[in-house]
């Protein structure tokens, strides 16, 4: 299989001696056309891959930063081909654009479906938090047939087969969760992050394969103390509540980009 847009742009910031800078954002919030200009304000900053929400009624790994940019995509009427629309005008940045979602909207939307009409979007991949590699061979089928990531997560919680099992049914890269809790800014990394990775390595040495770490990341501080372990830092809340604290969409795209900017420098800074 050729490498993905994800596969390359990792690759590129490894060359770099760089961590890649990962942005989160939900598609729809504050609407669909909305969320397109975040983005792109996203990737101006400096966000080298953006991960589209697929905005979900019971998102049980968001904190509530995350849930209310959820909420609100969800009364302005976002749908998964909505989600599709603004992975295509991610790709279309030059950002590599991969999917977050919890696997209930997968599933009903039709697994094959889904990850051909992802695929044609331009999409390179789907990260599915609450999806485990042992009950995913239907998914496994299909974004292998589309040519697309698959991203499982560790935590710390998991023990050293777990880790050997996940990584394996992994491509594009493993996502570590920091730590035990849900999605949402906090005023330094957990110390559990560094250990996490170390472990993973251990087991990805072979493959190579990249661990970026996502969960309380919100500071150019923070992004550059994981950047010096990890191949990608993760960030989302912290991009969301730009967008809730505006006054008006402009402001929030500035502030955005403003954000993107301290991150990439954070990274680079390591």
């Amino acid at each position: 299989m050729t490498a993905t847009t994800l596969q390359t742009k990792l690759a590129e910031a490894r060359e770099e001696g760089r961590a890649a800078l990962i942005g989160y954002f939900p598609a729809g919030f504050p609407d669909p056309d909305s969320s397109v200009r975040v983005i792109q304000a996203m990737v101006e900053g400096g966000c080298d891959v953006i991960e589209v929400g697929l905005p979900y009624s019971d998102p049980m790994m968001d904190g509530p930063t995350i849930q209310r940019a959820a909420d609100r995509a969800l009364a302005a009427g976002t749908t998964t081909e909505d989600v599709f629309r603004v992975v295509e005008a991610t790709a279309a940045t030059g950002a590599a654009a991969v999917v977050m979602s919890y696997w209930n909207p997968i599933e009903r939307y039709g697994v094959e479906r889904f990850a051909a009409n992802l695929a044609k979007a331009g999409g390179a991949g789907v990260i599915t938090p609450d999806l485990i590699p042992e009950e995913a061979g239907a998914w496994t089928a299909a974004s292998e047939a589309s040519g697309l990531d698959r991203i499982f997560l560790v935590a710390p919680s998991s023990t050293d087969r777990r880790l050997a099992m996940t990584t394996a049914a992994c491509s594009g890269f493993v996502y570590a969760a920091s730590l035990m809790g849900v999605t949402g800014t906090r005023t330094q990394v957990a110390d559990t992050a560094e250990t996490l990775v170390r472990r993973t390595r251990e087991v990805t040495r072979e493959s190579g394969l990249p661990v970026c770490v996502g969960l309380g990341i919100s500071t150019a501080a923070q992004a550059a103390e994981v950047a010096a372990y990890a191949d990608g830092v993760i960030v989302g809340a912290g991009f969301c509540q730009r967008i809730l604290d505006a006054p008006d969409l402009e402001t929030g795209l500035a502030a955005v980009r403003s954000f993107a900017e301290e991150l990439a420098g954070g990274v680079r800074d390591r």
